[in-house]
C-alpha cells in the first residue's frame, strides 16, 4: 500500500473519530443542561414553602383540636358553633384544660361513683368563663406549634413541594420553552442522523481501502525490493538488541567474592561464534579483519562451497558482536575470496583478493556484488592474491597486493581499472623459475616503501616499491631469511607502540610447526652478496602446522598463534619462551586458519577456522601490559641475541634491539 493511499486512510479514520467525539459532546451537554435546568427562584420558592406550611398547620390544628374538644368526647354536652369549635380546636389552654378535666373527671367516674350529671355540670362550670379571652392568645400559637412539629417527614409534604411548579411562570413562557426544546431537539436528531450517515460512508470507504489482499497481490508485496529491505533491516535492530548481553536485573548492592581465583585474569573466554549455515556451510574461513571504526564489526572471507554449484564461489561475511546469529552484510564474489581487509581511511569499503587474481571492492551502502574490481588482464594479478595491505595515509594511501607469481602491484582505491604500479619481485637464484611464490606480505610501522614477503620455498625477502639509497627497487635477493622448512603462512612485524621501538622485530609461521622470532637487517646496510639471515629465536611447542602468528598491538611481550589442531596459543616472552602462558583447544579436529587482535585495545582475537566458524575471545587483563614490560621485553631479546651470537648463527649488527632506535 502506497504512502499517499495510506495518509488517506488515516484522514478519514481521524475524522470519523472526531465526528463521534463531537455527538459524544453534544450528548453529555445535553444531559447536564437538563440536570441544571433552574426551577422557580428562591421567593417563589419561598413563598410555595409558606403556603405549605399554613396548609399544614391548619389540617394539623383541625385534627389535633377534633381530638381534644371536650364537646365532642364528653356526652350531652351541648354543640358549639361552628365558629367557636374552628377557633376552640385550635389547641386552646382551655382545649387542652379541658382534656385533662375530661380525663379527671372519666377517672372519678370510675373510681368514685359519681353522677354522669354532676360531672357535665363541673364541666360547663369550668369551660365557660374562659373560652372567649382563650382564643385571642391562642392564635399567636398556632403558627409555631406545626414548625416544631416534624412535618417534613410527611410523604404528602414532599411531593408537593417537588411538584409544585412556580407561580410566576406564565403560560406563554411556557408555551415558548417548549417550542424551544422542540426546535433543538430537532436539530439534534438532524445533526446525529447526518453524523450516522457520515460514518457509515467513511466505515465503508476504509472498509474497501482494507480488503483482503488476493493471493497475486499479496506475493507481489512480499516479493518487492522495498518491503524485504525494510524486514531486513528491522530485523537486524531486533535481534540486536535481544542479543544484548547486558543484565539488566544485576543487584549492584551485592559484594563481589573477596576470594579470587588464582587464574583469574590468564583465562582465555570465548564471547561468540558467527556461523551461519547459509553462507559458511562447506567453506572455509580464509582471512579475517576488525572495522577501524566500529569496534563490534568484523569481517571473514569464504573460499568456495564444492556442494553448492547455484550458489557464489566467493563469500565475504560482515559481523556484528550484538548481531549473532547471521552476517550484518554479505558480499559475493565470482571467485574464492582468499584475503580481505577494511580500509582504515573508509570505515564503508572492504576489500577482498581472490583466487582468479582479482581485486574486489564492495560498499555497505551497496548491495552484495562489489562496485569496483581490477580487470582479468596481464595488467593486474592473474594469480591468487593471498596477501594485500593498505599503506600510506588518509589523503594518500594506496592498496598493495601481492599474488603468488611474484606480482606486486599498488592501487587506487577509486581506480582499479590498472594499477598504478606494477613489481615483479624475481630472484636468480631459483633454479627452474626465478618467481618468487608470494604467501604473506607486511610493511613495518611508518612504512610504505619497504615491505618483507613471506614465499612457498620457507624465505622471508625484503623488497622495496621505489628506487631509494643504496638499493633498487624489486627483491632484494643477497638478504635472504632462512629459518623455515616449509611455506611461510604468516608474517607480522612488531606494532611500534611504547616508549621503546621494537619495530624492526617480527615474527613468522609456518607449516614446519614453528614459529620464529626475526631482527630485520637496517635498510642503511644493504649486503653485496648473498648472506643468509638466521632467526633470533624458534617456539617448537606446536604439534600441527602453524598457519598465523600477530603480534599484540598494545602489549610488547604478548603475541597469538593458531595452528592446524584448533589450538590458540597466547605468547609473553617476559613470563615465558618455553610455552605459551594460555593454551586454548578451539574446535577438535579442525584447524585454525587466521588470527586477528581487535584494533581498539587488543582484548578480543578474532579466529577463522577451517569449519567456517569466527570465534571471538577475550584474553582478559592480559591485554594490559605493565610499565616495565618493555624494559623487560629488553632483556629479554638480549638474553635471544646473546645466545644466538654464541651458536654464531646472527649477524654481528644484532645488538642494535637492546637498546631500541
Amino acid at each position: 500500500m502506497s504512502d499517499k493511499r495510506r495518509a488517506e486512510i488515516e484522514a478519514k479514520r481521524a475524522k470519523l473519530a472526531e465526528l463521534r467525539k463531537a455527538r459524544a459532546d453534544r450528548q453529555r451537554a445535553e444531559t447536564e443542561r437538563r440536570q441544571t435546568e433552574p426551577g422557580p427562584s428562591s421567593g417563589a420558592r419561598r413563598d410555595v414553602d409558606d403556603l405549605v406550611n399554613q396548609l399544614v398547620g391548619s389540617r394539623s390544628g383541625l385534627d389535633t383540636g377534633g381530638e381534644l374538644t371536650p364537646s365532642s368526647s364528653l356526652p350531652n354536652t351541648p354543640p358549639r358553633p361552628s365558629t367557636n369549635l374552628l377557633y376552640g380546636s385550635t389547641l386552646s389552654p382551655s382545649g387542652r384544660v379541658s382534656r385533662q378535666s375530661d380525663v379527671g373527671s372519666d377517672r372519678d367516674r370510675v373510681s368514685m361513683g359519681t353522677t354522669m350529671v354532676g360531672m357535665m355540670e363541673h364541666v360547663d362550670r369550668v369551660l365557660t368563663p374562659r373560652f372567649i379571652p382563650d382564643l385571642i392568645d391562642v392564635e399567636q400559637e398556632l403558627f409555631e406549634l406545626p414548625q416544631r412539629e416534624r412535618v417534613i417527614y410527611n410523604k404528602e409534604v414532599q411531593t408537593t413541594a417537588i411538584e409544585t411548579e412556580t407561580p410566576h411562570v406564565s403560560e406563554d413562557e411556557i408555551r415558548q420553552q417548549i417550542m424551544r426544546e422542540r426546535e433543538l431537539e430537532a436539530e439534534r436528531i438532524a445533526q446525529d442522523k447526518e453524523l450516522e450517515e457520515e460514518s457509515v460512508q467513511l466505515e465503508k470507504e476504509i472498509e474497501q481501502e482494507i480488503r483482503e489482499l488476493t493471493e497475486e497481490e499479496r506475493s507481489h508485496i512480499l516479493s518487492a525490493p522495498e518491503f524485504l529491505d525494510f524486514v531486513e533491516q528491522s530485523s537486524k535492530i531486533l535481534q540486536r538488541a535481544l542479543n544484548d548481553g547486558y543484565d539488566y536485573i544485576r543487584d549492584y548492592t551485592i559484594g563481589a567474592e573477596a576470594n579470587g581465583d588464582d587464574s583469574e585474569g590468564k583465562r582465555v573466554k570465548r564471547i561468540c561464534t558467527f556461523y551461519d549455515e547459509r553462507y559458511g556451510k562447506n567453506r572455509s574461513i580464509t582471512d579475517i579483519d576488525w572495522s577501524p571504526k566500529y569496534p563490534e564489526l568484523s569481517v571473514a572471507s569464504y573460499n568456495k562451497n564444492p556442494a553448492a554449484l547455484n550458489e557464489p564461489d566467493g563469500i565475504v561475511a560482515v559481523w556484528n558482536l550484538h548481531l549473532l546469529d547471521r552476517p550484518e552484510f554479505v558480499f559475493h564474489s565470482q571467485s574464492d575470496v582468499l584475503s580481505v581487509t577494511f580500509s582504515p581511511f573508509h570505515s564503508n569499503l572492504v576489500f577482498g583478493g581472490t583466487y582468479s587474481g582479482q581485486i574486489l571492492l564492495w560498499d555497505t551502502r551497496s548491495k552484495h556484488l562489489p562496485v569496483l574490481k581490477t580487470p582479468l588482464s596481464a595488467a593486474g594479478h592473474t594469480h591468487p592474491v593471498y596477501a594485500m595491505q593498505m599503506v600510506g595515509t588518509q589523503n594518500a594511501h594506496n592498496l598493495i597486493t601481492s599474488s603468488t607469481d611474484g606480482t606486486v602491484c599498488s592501487w587506487l582505491v577509486d581506480m582499479l581499472a590498472r594499477p598504478q604500479e606494477t613489481l615483479e619481485l624475481i630472484h636468480a637464484g631459483h633454479n627452474k623459475t626465478g618467481e618468487v611464490a608470494i604467501t604473506t606480505l607486511d610493511f613495518p610501522d611508518n612504512e610504505t616503501t619497504t615491505f618483507w614477503v613471506g614465499t612457498e620455498e620457507g624465505n622471508v625477502y625484503q623488497a622495496n616499491r621505489y628506487d631509494r639509497a643504496g638499493a633498487k627497487a624489486g627483491l632484494n635477493q643477497y638478504d635472504i631469511y632462512k629459518g623455515h622448512a616449509g611455506p611461510v603462512m604468516g608474517l607480522h612485524f612488531h606494532p611500534l607502540v611504547g616508549p621503546v621501538d621494537f619495530s624492526d622485530l617480527f615474527l613468522t609461521a609456518s607449516v614446519d610447526w614453528t614459529v620464529k622470532l626475526w631482527r630485520a637487517k637496517s635498510l642503511a646496510k644493504p649486503s653485496t652478496a648473498a648472506h643468509a639471515i638466521s632467526p633470533i629465536y624458534s617456539f617448537d611447542e606446536a604439534d600441527d602446522y602453524v598457519y598465523d602468528v600477530k603480534w599484540h598491538p598494545a602489549h610488547p611481550a604478548l603475541f597469538g598463534t593458531v595452528d592446524g589442531s584448533g589450538r590458540f596459543d597466547v605468547w609473553n616472552l617476559n613470563t615465558d619462551t618455553e610455552v605459551p602462558v594460555v593454551s586454548t583447544n578451539v574446535v577438535s579436529g579442525r584447524a585454525i586458519n587466521k588470527l586477528q587482535w581487535d584494533r581498539k585495545d587488543g582484548r578480543r582475537a578474532a579466529l577463522g577456522g577451517s569449519d567456517g566458524k569466527l570465534y571471538v575471545y577475550d584474553i582478559g587483563d592480559m591485554a594490559l601490559p605493565r610499565e616495565s614490560e618493555w624494559t623487560d621485553l629488553q632483556k629479554t631479546v638480549a638474553g635471544f641475541i646473546g645466545g644466538a651470537q654464541t651458536n654464531g648463527v646472527v649477524d654481528g649488527d644484532a645488538t642494535r634491539i637492546v637498546a631500541g632506535r
